[in-house]
């Protein structure tokens, strides 16, 4: 067996990889987790225009308009053509899809949303 100061010697590598290994996975929380909390937000807008009985009455243009001020307030990429707003004997659909894309170190990443409500 080691002395006690062999071992304390091998740890200390382990504990800088494992150091290291935590601030990129934080590094890489905090360029992903914006994406997702304004996705949220916006999914959360989604679901009470659908489920608010007064939006049925809307023209979906308007509807569309409320969705994609809001996507732009939040910093989202949706375009006019990303918003699908379609009747419904119940009430109203409102489906959108985005894609956001994040740049780690020179790699980017496709964060591909998908919010819907109604139906």
């Amino acid at each position: 067996m080691g002395s006690p100061s062999s071992s304390n010697g091998n740890k200390l590598p382990r504990i800088i990889a494992a150091g290291v290994v935590l601030i990129l996975l934080a590094i890489v929380g905090a360029l992903l987790v914006p994406p997702y909390a304004a996705n949220w937000r916006l999914q959360g807008l989604v679901n009470d225009l659908a489920d608010d009985p007064a939006t049925a009455k809307q023209p979906p243009a308007v509807l569309r308009a409320r969705v994609l001020n809001e996507a732009a307030s939040l910093g989202l990429p949706v375009h006019s053509e990303d918003v699908h707003v379609d009747p419904t004997p119940s009430g109203v659909k409102i489906e959108v899809l985005y894609i956001v894309h994040v740049e780690i170190a020179g790699y980017t990443i496709d964060l591909h949303f998908r919010p819907e409500g109604g139906g």
